[in-house]
């Protein structure tokens, strides 16, 4: 198990806190991507200089210009699984919405219960015509809840029968490829929502990239409420991240350490790998292979251990995302970025365009 990694910048004056409300910009709801683009890889590429706030547009299967021999391109090989349960409440046969969001251990799962309030500990859900029902055992912080599952057969066909792809709410047209909201390299089922920055990669794509001499490390992180959360305080410090599991395998984390050893750049794809490179780094900046929970929060003052470079997608106002990605090109180049990218049209959010962060 790691240690928890919370950031905490050392204020003395109250007025000199990070608020939330500094990470937040207008957005038209019409650049709200609805769709995924039929190519991968033809989504729009802005390329954000950190040490210049120089800006260029691209297409994203341009990224190939930026990279070079001898870089560590880091994926997240998590594997979104059909994690919304619609299904009734035993004895009033009230409408229920379940999200899958943690396993836990004897088929008790952590979960998020909409509507919450009446999911009371004993109370119990059917659902597919009691092909599965859940059993509310207790009541965890910020109302989620753990759920044991009663269930003949194989758990995981069942809720490949029964469950829907859990896309986020700002999403409403209804996916006609599930697959589009996984990633090509998806592997280790265990995500409640996609490392969106990867969804952008064809196999076609990535294997180009490798025969120019760019090493592919995979990691994993089964992306929870943690990524996508909403910062309710005031005061970004007091805001505590959801835990999230994550795993290195030992040929992976060497991967990322050849190419630091050798003096060559680490470039996450999507704020998942770099929350999991810089979870399981050392204090001298070396990945070490294992498996844990964290709820590192990254924000700007993070002193970056592993990560040089970053490609990610245009995140929600005030999100813990618009952060990390603050923490590494610095808060007013990436705002100044985020009005370039809304006045140039760029789609937003999961489906929506492509950053990379030099």
């Amino acid at each position: 198990m790691y240690n928890k990694y919370i950031l905490f910048m050392n204020m003395t004056k109250k007025e000199d806190y990070m608020k939330t409300k500094d990470f937040y910009f207008d957005l038209p709801e019409e650049l709200i991507a609805q769709d995924p683009l039929a190519d991968r890889s033809g989504s729009r590429l802005l390329i954000l200089n950190k040490d210049t706030g120089k800006v260029e547009h691209k297409i994203f299967k341009n990224v190939k210009e930026y990279l070079r021999a001898g870089d560590c391109l880091v994926l997240n090989n998590t594997k979104v699984i059909p994690a919304r349960l619609i299904g009734e409440r035993e004895g009033t046969g009230a409408k229920v919405e379940l999200l899958l969001l943690k396993r836990m251990e004897n088929d008790v799962w952590e979960t998020l219960v909409k509507p919450g309030k009446k999911a009371r500990t004993g109370s119990r859900i059917v659902f597919g015509n009691g092909l599965l029902v859940g059993e509310i055992m207790d009541i965890v912080e910020e109302g989620n809840r753990y759920v044991k599952f009663y269930y003949d057969g194989i758990f995981e066909e069942i809720l490949d029968q029964l469950g829907q792809m859990p896309l986020p709410p700002y999403i409403t047209h209804q996916l006609q490829d599930k697959n589009r909201y996984q990633t090509v390299y998806a592997k280790y089922e265990g995500s409640a929502a996609a490392p969106t920055a990867g969804l952008h990669f064809t196999k076609e794509l990535l294997e180009e990239i490798e025969k120019m001499g760019v090493v592919i490390a995979h990691v994993t992180l089964h992306v929870g409420l943690g990524t996508f959360r909403p910062v309710k305080v005031e005061d970004v410090t007091n805001h505590h991240m959801h835990s999230e599991y994550f795993q290195v395998f030992p040929d992976e984390a060497e991967k990322i350490n050849a190419a630091k050893r050798a003096g060559n750049r680490v470039i996450c794809v999507g704020t998942t790998s770099c929350r999991t490179v810089e979870s399981a780094a050392d204090e001298n900046g070396f990945v070490k292979p294992g498996s844990g929970d964290t709820d590192i929060f990254i924000y700007p003052g993070y002193q970056f251990k592993v990560l040089d470079c970053l490609i990610t997608n245009f995140h929600l106002p005030e999100s813990t995302l618009l952060m990390l990605v603050s923490a590494l090109a610095g808060k007013e180049q990436v705002m100044a970025a985020y009005e370039e990218a809304v006045k140039e049209r760029y789609r937003f959010f999961s489906f929506g365009d492509a950053m990379l962060i030099l």
